[in-house]
């Protein structure tokens, strides 16, 4: 009989937590680290990251944990959740494109509640957010991400709890054995369904939170002796075949990349299917001096995967009723980015809906299939943009690799001029400052907790 699948990939993932990240992947998952502190924070006071911290406290989730960007503290588990759906609300957290998933809102969120709990240091936080980086990218690219969308799975949701799992058990020490034991509890609680582009309500948001926190759950039960199925992933109920028509599991028991290596960060506040257009439309606007006004067609050409979630159906995505309608509105944001020549989440706001010149631009927009960019899905989301005026004046743009992409990936400046403009939403100059040099310190830090601690708002 050959060994589960669960228990190769557990037992590679505690020999390489035994060993220092090399320095360019450490140099990637504090760049990480920073970027979804920043995302969280940003994020911290929504109407959905408060409305659902306030429903956890009606269940008695008090505790010592950090809940970031604002002075609650709860449980570890909740923590973890309201982080993860926080960092998830701007939709401008990190996007592993092979798996199309989201993977620090949930990964980083269950790795900094398991080290406050247990005492751990910043360097176990790294090292064990980039193993939950590579189970949940691996996965998601195991089970094919049009085929898991297809069954109405969100990513996010499903692959991030083992990924969550992974870095929270290993994190609490957790031999082989148990991780196995953990990745079979984290396959009873993966959940998240793409339903919520039928009304742009907010549980996308709430996925990688509650991933982090069966992540979590997962890490404490198979700590505490709890059996759970080892054949998780390929057995004849297991994950791979109940999420996907198309799934391949030699991709769980490939080679190493680093996924963390290969996972992108947004430049602006949308679904990542919406960036590369959003891309293109900016550098024609910049290019060729385009003005709303002047604009009488645009079409863009995209990846068959990107139509359910951001293009169809044609008529609602038009007409944005919600902020979350509009994040994944591919007419929104370019008509948006066309108007202000921007995308940032001040863009995605209910006043932008209304106004003139961006409702007759959502009107023009046209999305088209294309087998060409299908061809090279999904280890590259490439899209044509052609902008045709008023006068018959074409303007085409092609983008293969959006800003943030690893191929794009952008430099410290730019890191940190997005860090800090979200952190600043709920933190003074001088804590940012802090915060930013604790960040850079982590890898040398004897206790992940201080640095949750500078992303508390202090008392006015």
């Amino acid at each position: 009989m050959s060994t589960p699948v669960a228990e190769e990939l557990a037992s590679r993932l505690c020999d390489g937590y035994a060993r220092p990240l090399a320095s360019d992947v450490e140099g990637r998952a504090v760049d990480l680290l920073r970027d979804y502190l920043g995302v969280a924070l940003g994020g911290a006071q929504a109407e959905s990251s408060a409305t659902l911290r306030r429903g956890l406290l009606t269940l008695g989730a008090t505790g010592t944990a950090t809940v970031i960007g604002t002075p609650a503290v709860m449980s570890p588990a909740h923590a973890a959740l309201a982080n993860g759906a926080a960092a998830h609300t701007l939709e401008m957290d990190d996007t592993h494109q092979g798996g199309s998933i989201h993977l620090g809102a949930s990964v980083f969120s269950a790795a900094l509640a398991a080290a406050e709990l247990t005492g751990g240091s910043g360097s176990a936080v790294l090292r064990a957010a980039t193993a939950g980086y590579e189970v949940a990218a691996r996965l998601a690219m195991a089970l094919h991400p049009a085929a898991h969308y297809a069954r109405g799975f969100h990513p996010t949701g499903t692959c991030g709890a083992f990924g969550a799992a992974a870095a929270a058990g290993l994190i609490a020490g957790l031999d082989a054995s148990r991780l196995a034991d953990a990745f079979g509890i984290a396959g009873s609680q993966a959940a998240g369904s793409m339903e919520f582009l039928a009304d742009g309500t907010w549980t996308k948001r709430f996925h990688p939170g509650w991933a982090a926190a069966a992540g979590l759950h997962a890490a404490a039960l198979a700590g505490a002796g709890f059996r759970a199925p080892h054949t998780i992933f390929e057995g004849r109920f297991g994950t791979l075949h109940g999420y996907s028509d198309g799934a391949a599991v030699e991709c769980l028991l490939a080679p190493r990349v680093e996924a963390l290596m290969r996972t992108s960060i947004k430049p602006h506040a949308c679904c990542r299917y919406a960036q590369g257009p959003i891309d293109a439309v900016l550098e024609l606007r910049r290019r060729h001096a385009l003005s709303a006004d002047t604009v009488g067609r645009i079409d863009v050409g995209l990846v068959s995967a990107a139509f359910p979630i951001v293009c169809e159906p044609a008529d609602a995505k038009r007409r944005p009723r919600s902020v979350v309608d509009a994040q994944f509105s591919l007419p929104f944001s370019l008509a948006v980015a066309l108007v202000a020549g921007a995308a940032s989440p001040d863009e995605y706001t209910a006043e932008r809906f209304e106004e003139p010149a961006v409702r007759r631009l959502m009107d023009v927009v046209e999305a088209h299939h294309d087998a060409a960019l299908d061809a090279r899905y999904p280890a590259v989301w490439p899209v044509w943009v052609r902008v045709t005026t008023r006068d018959g004046t074409v303007h085409e743009a092609r983008v293969d690799h959006p800003r943030g992409d690893p191929e794009n990936f952008p430099g410290h400046d730019e890191l940190a001029a997005k860090f800090r403009r979200l952190a600043a939403r709920v933190l003074d100059a001088a804590a940012i400052e802090r915060l930013d040099a604790a960040v850079a310190a982590f890898p040398r830090s004897p206790h992940a907790a201080d640095l949750l601690a500078l992303t508390r708002p202090r008392a006015k």
